[in-house]
């Protein structure tokens, strides 16, 4: 089953590799969608794939590459789309 889910990452998130990262983690595990930094210092995904790889994603989203520290991590239920397969790296909101 497809899911997709809005991720919401607080911590030391940015300036660290985050979304690089998460973009190359999501690639491996098949998943598309996006990633961006937000202007209050948080990190945005969306993420849409199996079940099992969403979960997994959003497990390693919680603790991020090594230099990063999440402090909190929050998740929604998101509508599935068609969108053009890939994840993307999106500018700053």
């Amino acid at each position: 089953m497809i899911r997709r889910v809005h991720v919401t990452v607080e911590g030391r998130v940015q300036g660290v590799g985050y979304r690089y990262a998460t973009r190359a983690e999501a690639v491996r595990r098949g998943i598309d969608g996006w990633v961006r930094n937000r202007v209050d210092g948080t990190v945005e995904a969306e993420l849409q794939g199996a079940d099992a790889a969403v979960a997994a994603m959003v497990t390693w989203m919680s603790s991020g590459p090594p230099s990063a520290r999440v402090t909190r991590i929050e998740t929604a239920a998101a509508a599935t789309t068609a969108e053009a397969p890939g994840f993307e790296l999106r500018p700053t909101a």
